[in-house]
């Protein structure tokens, strides 16, 4: 059911504008006038701190330091490093975060990790309506170990506490669904499903950088993330992954490469795995990659969670507000939560036409995304998105809805990234 009608003058979200304690984070990111980028959700956008960061990369390091690089800029170290400044935007102590790989490797390692910790257990349990990639990873990792080792079973979301049986090894979830924006309950989760004798795994691809996250004060045991949407390390940039302290003395990580050695360059033909954090890396780290991800998390650097949730709230409930307040918007239907609580940093709407209504908004300066079957993203990045954004962001919608702008041929062609 639709809200009464609120709609507001452009001048009370200047107003909020005015008042913003981060208003002057907006300015360190590289977006042109007249464009509303709601899609920070998918990738964030260039920031100048990684900017530079890269261009010292090039030219300060790589190309004076050469191969020197690794001893006299640190390179060996970035992965840790950057671990422990990811791990103060999601309540991680230091030791227990390091940056790596992709979201789907880094599955790939807690979940059989996961299982080395639950001797005698075969299962992971998650939800149907999971992010596929993750539902993708634990499905090869059954396929190569056999179902007698290890067995995917998906279960509704509601259910997911009481299918945990005796042989539940690891419950793979996400904090935030990736078409809705529902937000589960984490430390809640966590707890009930550990009373049950279950690893809890975290995905925190749509937390990280938008929503409040205190893995250690929820007693969380594992969790993974990214590093290309909040917290706007570019594309491809690498991923994270967390392991809580009081594993890493457990089982060992599959992917036994050699940066994750006790002593790499000692070059043993035995693997020893390193202490820590570390020993969960695999490959040589993307050193340009990680310079980039470290400038743009030299942002935070004094950011308050709390003013970011506040902000991310008051955005998405303005957007709705004004959304619902629209007769032009009628066809819309809400798809994220309507309480603020249970929705993170996003609102989905659903139309039969979503994908051409996306492509039209584009083409109005409306940066959002397109999910399978009918929805509309809209991802709300509180560093660089103003109030007056939301404002303006509907009424483009209304008018490419209202005149049907959408119907345009071109709008209908898909193309290979929605």
């Amino acid at each position: 059911m639709r809200r009464p009608a609120v709609r507001h003058p452009r001048t009370h979200y200047e107003a909020l504008d005015r008042a913003d304690p981060l208003a002057g984070v907006r300015g360190a990111f590289r977006l042109r006038d007249g464009l509303i980028y709601l899609d920070g959700n998918s990738l964030g956008p260039v920031c100048e701190p990684a900017a530079r960061a890269v261009r010292r990369a090039l030219d300060e390091e790589w190309a004076a330091s050469l191969i020197a690089g690794w001893n006299a800029h640190d390179w060996i170290g970035l992965p840790t490093r950057l671990g422990d400044r990811i791990g103060r935007l999601i309540g991680a102590a230091p030791g227990q975060v390091v940056v790596c790989d992709s979201i789907s490797v880094n599955l790939f390692k807690l979940l059989a990790f996961a299982l080395g910790l639950r001797p005698g257990r075969t299962r992971i349990l998650s939800t149907v309506d999971n992010f596929p990639t993750d539902l993708y990873m634990a499905q090869g990792l059954q396929a190569l170990l056999g179902e007698g080792r290890c067995r995917l079973d998906r279960v509704a979301p509601e259910s997911i506490v009481d299918a945990v049986d005796a042989d539940t090894a690891v419950v793979m979830l996400t904090q935030v669904d990736f078409r809705s924006g529902r937000m589960l309950d984490m430390r809640a989760l966590t707890r009930a499903l550990q009373a049950k004798g279950a690893l809890v795994l975290w995905d925190l691809a749509h937390s990280a950088g938008a929503v409040p996250v205190d893995l250690d004060g929820c007693g969380a045991d594992l969790a993974v993330g990214c590093g290309y949407k909040y917290l706007n390390g570019g594309p491809g940039a690498p991923a994270f992954l967390y392991v809580a302290a009081r594993h890493q003395a457990g089982a060992r990580q599959p992917l036994s490469g050699w940066m994750g050695h006790a002593r790499p360059f000692a070059f043993e033909a035995a693997y020893r795995p390193a202490a820590g954090p570390a020993g969960f890396l695999a490959g040589t780290p993307a050193i340009l990659a990680c310079r980039a991800l470290e400038g743009a998390l030299s942002l935070w650097d004094g950011i308050d969670m709390a003013a970011v949730r506040a902000k991310s709230v008051a955005l998405t409930e303005a957007f709705i507000a004004e959304v619902e307040a629209s007769p032009a918007l009628a066809s819309l239907e809400l798809l994220s939560p309507r309480d603020p609580a249970l929705r993170g940093s996003q609102v989905a709407l659903s139309h039969p036409d979503a994908h051409a209504i996306v492509q039209a908004l584009i083409e109005e300066d409306v940066v959002g995304d397109f999910r399978e079957p009918d929805v509309l993203r809209f991802g709300f990045t509180p560093l660089y998105l103003r109030h007056v954004d939301v404002f303006d962001a509907v009424r483009r919608l209304e008018a490419v809805v209202g005149e049907r702008r959408h119907d345009a041929e071109r709008f209908r062609v898909r193309r290979a990234v929605t």
